[in-house]
């Protein structure tokens, strides 16, 4: 897995169990896409903290999902459903009344709201 989207994936389960320093530093570093500079002059700390607060923060994201695994959970999840899309549109529509095939719809139309 890339190492940006691993972090934001990091912070999109387990950013607010940090600091709000250590939330914002990653934000601007990894959303933003400042770098350590325009961050450490931003707020007024030196290029070696924000290194060092995010180097730390990372740890800590990391320790977080060894312990809970929510994203390796998530993307499991995700996995699974877009195979049960995939077997959705390989269903023969053909052999539903229009009742099921309005259900079926429904479901894969839920299913692809929660995928994307």
């Amino acid at each position: 897995m890339d190492e940006i989207y691993k972090v934001t994936m990091l912070m999109d389960f387990y950013g607010k169990l940090l600091t709000e320093r250590q939330n914002e530093i990653l934000d601007l570093y990894y959303n933003n896409d400042y770098s350590l500079a325009e961050i450490s002059e931003h707020l007024g700390i030196s290029r070696q903290g924000v290194h060092d607060i995010i180097k730390r923060s990372k740890v800590i994201m990391i320790e977080y999902e060894n312990k809970l695994g929510l994203v390796s959970n998530h993307l499991s999840f995700k996995k699974k459903v877009s195979y049960i899309v995939e077997i959705i549109q390989d269903i023969d529509m053909n052999n539903f009344d229009s009742k099921n095939k309005e259900k079926i719809l429904k479901v894969k139309a839920e299913i692809d709201q929660l995928v994307n």
